[in-house]
């Protein structure tokens, strides 16, 4: 029970017992040990020369970069310097978190990656790296570097980089044409006012695109195999309401999917996930996909002329074969790599109840339901009284309008 003591509940011997355990616990903590306190001190000496490291490498400075790096390592690690000096970068910091002894005067460091690109990013963009040292006359130096079990690459360990910059639009690419390039950062300019005349709240209005060699490069950028984006034009990445020093997201493209894709539609994936960064502060763990989704589709589409039966082909057919949806797609409707039709149909569903909420209730209120959901403290509830605050209706009353615009829109 929380907050019971040593009562009528407990016997003396347990007592006793928890309280010699306890008073072991900060004997040990207090007075510690010979291998924590050299641990210690190497993790002091390791951030040591990591800070200076990041520093050298920030200042463009060579030779104090290849200072830190064992005689063997320094062509690899000097290959990702040289490759660094196309991307704009602000900050790079290393910050220790733990020390793994490996024997023979060698250590693993797990440590944390944060970089900021240059006007883009408020905080930085962090990643699990682990190095390898080793130590040499009284000296550390690096050995290895590489990401930490399940955290992402990053593009400039891939291949040279190639940077566009476009007027509200940063574009990185590895392995690709320049004249490409040029024409993302173009479609990412014209997505900026195009979003923020569908979110008028406050954002950065501007995006930051990774374009990577291949698919499974792709999946190397989201620390998952690339076969799970087959099909995908583009994803963007980026922490949920976090607040104003949050990093810019980024958005990345599937060199695949996006270039099999026609100048409508490669306008409208990057539309698309740019409402994704203008979102961001206001989208949490408490808003459903259909809704982050399908406000998405609604604010890339807007303006187009597209009519639902165009915009949804896949919704469209199920409907005019008798298999109206029951309910609006859940979360694990959006799932990729599953059934592409079904995916295509959620993607619809959501987009489609975005439509109908900016058409009958108006768009204002469809960006304050948005917000309303995104604010509440958890997923139980957050529809439910947006719905009953924003909008004035409950649950059922909109699934089955919604079921209704379906039917008259696509039937």
């Amino acid at each position: 029970m929380a907050g019971q003591g040593c009562g009528a509940r407990r016997t003396a011997v347990a007592c006793l017992l928890a309280l010699l355990l306890t008073l072991t616990a900060l004997a040990g903590c207090s007075a510690g040990g010979p291998g924590t306190a050299a641990t210690s001190a190497v993790s002091r000496e390791i951030q040591t020369l990591l800070d200076a490291h990041a520093r050298a490498l920030l200042d463009r400075d060579e030779a104090s970069f290849r200072a830190a790096l064992d005689p063997a390592y320094a062509p690899t690690a000097l290959t990702g310097f040289r490759r660094l000096a196309q991307v704009p970068l602000d900050d790079w910091t290393y910050r220790v978190t733990g020390i793994d002894r490996t024997g023979d005067g060698r250590v693993t460091a797990r440590t944390e990656l944060g970089y900021r690109l240059r006007g883009h990013d408020r905080g930085p963009v962090t990643s699990g790296r682990v190095l390898d040292l080793a130590e040499r006359d009284g000296r550390w130096y690096v050995t290895g570097d590489r990401p930490a079990e399940g955290a992402p690459r990053q593009l400039w360990e891939q291949g040279d980089v190639t940077t566009v910059r476009g007027a509200r639009s940063l574009v990185l690419g590895v392995g690709q044409d320049p004249k490409r390039l040029r024409a993302i950062a173009a479609a990412a300019d014209r997505a900026v006012p195009a979003v923020s005349a569908a979110w008028p709240s406050e954002w950065a209005r501007e995006v930051v695109v990774l374009v990577p060699g291949s698919l499974d490069a792709m999946g190397g950028l989201l620390g998952a195999p690339g076969s799970s984006y087959r099909g995908i034009a583009a994803v963007t990445t980026g922490e949920t309401a976090g607040g104003a020093d949050v990093p810019a997201d980024r958005v990345i493209v599937n060199p695949e999917a996006y270039g099999a894709l026609g100048d409508f539609g490669r306008q409208l994936v990057l539309t698309h996930e740019t409402v994704h960064v203008a979102t961001r502060a206001h989208t949490s763990a408490s808003t459903p996909v259909w809704l982050s989704e399908g406000f998405a589709d609604w604010a890339a589409y807007r303006g187009t002329g597209r009519t639902p039966a165009q915009a949804a082909p896949e919704l469209a057919r199920a409907v005019r074969a008798g298999r109206l949806p029951a309910r609006l797609p859940e979360d694990a409707d959006f799932g990729f790599g599953g059934d592409a039709e079904a995916l295509a149909r959620a993607y619809e569903g959501g987009w489609l109840a975005c439509a109908l909420i900016a058409e009958r209730w108006g768009e204002k209120e469809l960006t304050e339901f948005y917000r309303a959901v995104g604010a509440h403290p958890g997923r139980d509830g957050a529809v439910e009284k947006a719905l009953q605050e924003v909008l004035d209706t409950t649950p059922e009353e909109f699934t089955a309008a919604w079921r209704t615009y379906l039917g008259e829109r696509l039937g």
